[in-house]
């Protein structure tokens, strides 16, 4: 066997490997105590299940009180032994000897709880053998004394050997049953055991001693006849509070049920609000949804609106011409559509070819702008035809001068003006005979101041009977006016001269050294252009 604690193999002591079945009925058939639950009261239960009164004081007794009850009750119940062994006569065969051993096994089996036994009957010692001539024959006696006893010895050893091993077996389970110890144990498991139930037993005396305590503290502090009466009395009062508590508490639940039911329709209500809440918030959603798609399309729409307005605007602020003869200032210089006009040698030395561009946009500026406006020159024709432009110069025979002949001739014929080109370019510069070769541009240049003029004296003719506008034209110099506001031209023109009282007169021949004066008389020029070309936008969007 081993250790239940620690799994240590063990040695049973000798004392208990010759148990009898009295000492193993005393150690095993240990009563039990149980409560009576009719009469309430401790009872004891003992080996053969009668209920015996428990004992008066077992701590005064040097053994358990049980086992005197159970030794008082087998002593009171003695009677002969119900199994009895039969010894086999000499001549038994060695069956009946097997048989005899097994009913003996068998018998003391069937009755564990028989109290007293022949020593030599016991299950643990052996059995002895004595001859009985009046149950056995002699004769057979003697011819199997021999095999018996040898047969006998075996089996004897071999029933004590399990009987034992089962006595001792069914003894630890029984004392672990009835125990919260597994058995069995080792000696220093035992050691341990007992240190912790002494513990246990030193806890549970204070507890007892405390409770001792109390008990005496209790039985000390009784209460006299008038605390008595007083707490009856107490008592009494409170009861009768306690009645009127419970009566208004009665009261107080069904005034609280009336509310539960009023909290409940209330709730019913409540419910209601919240679906057709529900249900408003639900329509008012679409209809803000429809309110902002309808609020985007508009705002979709006036955007639109403001763009085309814008795009209107800014088309009826265009002006084709002003992009298609463009003048604008570069320096010292006036150009037209980026080609200048004048020339400062040896610094600022403009080819021919450029100057000869510039003054045909020139012509086909003024000429574009006359018959926009409906106005014809008097007495000149202007023929924009780029680098080689010309102004053609009309004249009338003067009747004065004419003789009496000449007029019959004239009569006569068709009248028919005298026409003189005049151009607006040059071939180049020729140091020895300059006069000649920018005479004829020169006639050209003051032909071209005339006809400018002449359609500056046309459109403010016109803005004095037109109503005013209060956008500005912005030209080439400081002095650009808005037509619209019926204000003269920037600089006026006197025959070959063009300019005004602050800055002077300025020449528009050219010779070999007024370079400076021909440049500045140019610039003037273009800016009178560029109030030409104001005052017709004026005049045709004011038209539409």
């Amino acid at each position: 066997m081993n250790c239940q604690n620690c799994r240590k193999p063990l040695k049973l002591d000798i004392t208990l490997q010759g148990l009898d079945p009295a000492a193993y009925e005393l150690l095993v058939g240990r009563s039990w105590r149980f409560i009576d639950s009719e009469n309430h009261m401790l009872k004891f239960l003992g080996s053969a299940g009668h209920s015996v009164d428990p004992p008066i004081n077992t701590s005064r007794l040097p053994y358990a009180a049980e086992r005197k009850g159970l030794y008082e009750k087998a002593a009171r119940n003695a009677s002969a032994p119900v199994f009895k062994r039969i010894i086999p006569a000499a001549r038994q065969s060695f069956g009946t000897e097997r048989a005899m051993a097994a009913s003996m096994k068998a018998g003391l089996r069937e009755n564990p709880a028989m109290s007293f036994m022949m020593l030599t009957d016991s299950e643990v010692m052996p059995a002895r053998h004595s001859a009985n001539l009046d149950e056995t024959p002699q004769t057979e006696q003697s011819s199997v004394q021999g095999n018996v006893t040898a047969q006998q010895d075996y089996t004897i050893s071999t029933l004590t050997l399990s009987n034992q091993i089962e006595t001792s077996t069914k003894l630890f389970e029984t004392l672990s049953s009835r125990s919260d110890i597994d058995h069995p144990v080792c000696t220093e498991c035992t050691e341990l055991l007992l240190t912790s139930l002494r513990s246990r037993l030193d806890t549970s005396t204070k507890e007892r001693d405390a409770h001792i305590a109390f008990l005496k503290a209790v039985n000390n502090s009784a209460p006299t006849q008038a605390e008595v009466s007083k707490a009856q009395a107490s008592l009494a009062a409170s009861r009768a509070a306690e009645e009127n508590t419970f009566a208004e508490l009665q009261s107080l639940e069904r005034e609280k049920a009336g509310l539960e039911d009023e909290i409940a329709n209330l709730e019913a209500e409540s419910l209601a609000l919240d679906e057709e809440e529900e249900a408003f918030w639900r329509s008012r959603n679409t209809f803000a949804h429809k309110l902002s798609s309808l609020q985007n399309e508009r705002d979709a729409l006036n955007a639109a609106y403001d763009h085309d307005v814008r795009q209107l605007e800014k088309l009826q602020r265009t002006n084709v011409y002003n992009d298609a003869l463009h003048i604008t200032s570069d320096g010292t210089f006036a150009t037209i559509n980026g080609l200048r006009l004048g020339r400062l040698p040896p610094k600022h030395s403009v080819d021919w070819a450029e100057i000869n561009a510039a003054w045909g946009y020139a012509a086909l500026l003024v000429a574009t702008v006359a018959d926009k406006l409906g106005f014809a020159f008097r007495g000149y024709r202007v023929k924009p035809m780029g680098s080689i432009s010309r102004i053609e110069q009309e004249e009338y025979p003067s009747p004065q001068n004419s003789t009496s002949r000449t007029r019959q001739l004239s009569s006569s014929q068709d009248k028919r003006p005298k026409v003189t080109t005049l151009d607006l370019y040059s071939s180049g510069d020729m140091p020895l005979a300059s006069a000649i070769i920018h005479r004829r541009i020169n006639h050209g240049m003051v032909a071209f101041l005339e006809c400018l003029r002449q359609l500056c004296e046309f459109v403010e003719k016109s803005n004095d009977h037109a109503p005013s506008s209060s956008s500005p034209i912005t030209g080439v110099g400081k002095d650009a006016a808005s037509p619209g506001l019926g204000m003269k031209l920037p600089y006026r023109i006197k025959h070959d001269k063009i300019g005004n009282d602050e800055k002077g007169f300025k020449s528009i021949r050219l010779n070999a050294s007024n370079d400076d004066e021909w440049t500045d008389a140019c610039k003037y020029t273009l800016t009178c252009c560029k109030y030409l070309l104001a005052a017709m936008g004026h005049r045709l969007d004011a038209r539409d």
